[in-house]
């Protein structure tokens, strides 16, 4: 078995990088030895921690003892800095999104392949509670066959005031949070995407998206709404989605939400009742007895998880949990959706 303990620097040492730096202190598997920053707040700070701070770029390049480089850069310059590392025979660990656009990630993965170095990008959301409850409750078809899903998230905060403002650093909320929805939808519906209908809003006035509503349809029918908004003061359920015998809705990240199944035995018509101005039996309530709530599943998990498969990568010990290929999928998505906003019509893919 090997015990090998993998030296990693981190480029980038804000928000993320930083989050990386806490998680990674309890992966016996990976040590944070340095740290390099554009910003010398930041790499004071790194200093504060105990971390070999380089001077630039090429000197953790340059360094031997170096195994991974860890990004946590603005958008834009992730293509260039993970060439290089890859050249430089560094394993790389990228923030999302990967790349800009679909040939940043092809040059990236064929680099990887021709260096044999291991590229893995962080959908750290995958490990996100909500997600993984929905998941299991599709995959064990607790709702009967799911054919409609919205997840979302809202907030009122407007976009973080640092790089994400700007076009050229990659800004924008569908390549902020909607790289991650978007990612798992295509996990939760294993099947092609067949169109894409989109629209980005820009309310606060940047020259950035500052929300995203995309309208997903599945080669088997099935369809999906994500939403991503910045200026909503009330906010959604992150998650409703709807099968042929029940629904879920999960309101937020304490996992406040509800299952609701359908009696398949329940034969009786419907009973019509005053709503509103009118009358209606199509939309009349089942009987309390021949629905069934409860709480949604817990689910136990690890984002850590991640780092130890990247090392299960780099030693060919397991299979990936992120693949190349599925970002080169979501970054094509994304592509189709900028193009669908652009044009106002739908992006028809056999993605």
């Amino acid at each position: 078995m090997n015990n090998k303990i993998y030296s990693l620097v981190i480029v980038g040492y804000g928000g993320m990088g930083s989050q990386h730096g806490r998680k990674l202190e309890e992966v016996s598997r990976i040590k944070v030895t340095g740290v390099y920053d554009i910003k010398e707040v930041r790499q004071a700070e790194a200093r504060t921690k105990g971390y070999k701070v380089y001077e630039d770029y090429q000197a953790v390049l340059d360094d031997p003892s170096v195994d991974i480089i860890l990004i946590a850069t603005p958008n834009d310059s992730h293509h260039p800095i993970t060439l290089q590392a890859l050249h430089a025979g560094k394993h790389v660990i990228c923030e999302k999104p990967a790349m800009m656009n679909s040939q940043e990630v092809k040059d990236v993965m064929s680099a990887s392949e021709e260096t044999g170095k291991v590229f893995m990008v962080h959908q750290n959301r995958r490990w996100d509670e909500d997600y993984l409850a929905i998941k299991k409750l599709v995959d064990e078809k607790e709702l009967g066959d799911v054919f409609y899903v919205e997840t979302r998230v809202h907030g009122s905060r407007g976009i973080p005031g640092d790089w994400r403002h700007d076009l050229k650093h990659g800004g924008g909320m569908l390549l902020d949070w909607g790289v991650h929805l978007l990612d798992r939808l295509l996990i939760l519906f294993p099947e092609k995407v067949t169109s894409v209908y989109a629209k980005l809003s820009y309310i606060l006035g940047h020259e950035v998206d500052d929300g995203v509503k995309v309208y997903l349809t599945f080669e088997g029918g099935r369809t999906a709404l994500m939403e991503v908004g910045t200026t909503n003061f009330i906010t959604l359920p992150l998650w409703y989605v709807t099968g042929l015998n029940g629904a879920a809705v999960i309101e937020d990240w304490d996992m406040n939400g509800k299952v609701a199944k359908w009696d398949q035995a329940d034969t009786s018509d419907a009973v019509p009742i005053v709503a509103g101005a009118g009358l209606t039996k199509t939309m009349a309530p089942r009987a309390e007895n021949t629905v069934s709530e409860y709480p949604v599943p817990r689910v136990e998990c690890d984002v850590r998880d991640f780092y130890y498969n990247f090392i299960d990568t780099i030693e060919n010990t397991a299979e990936r949990i992120v693949t190349n290929e599925e970002v080169l999928r979501i970054m094509t998505l994304m592509e189709a959706v900028f193009e669908s906003d652009k044009t106002g019509e739908v992006v028809h893919l056999n993605l």
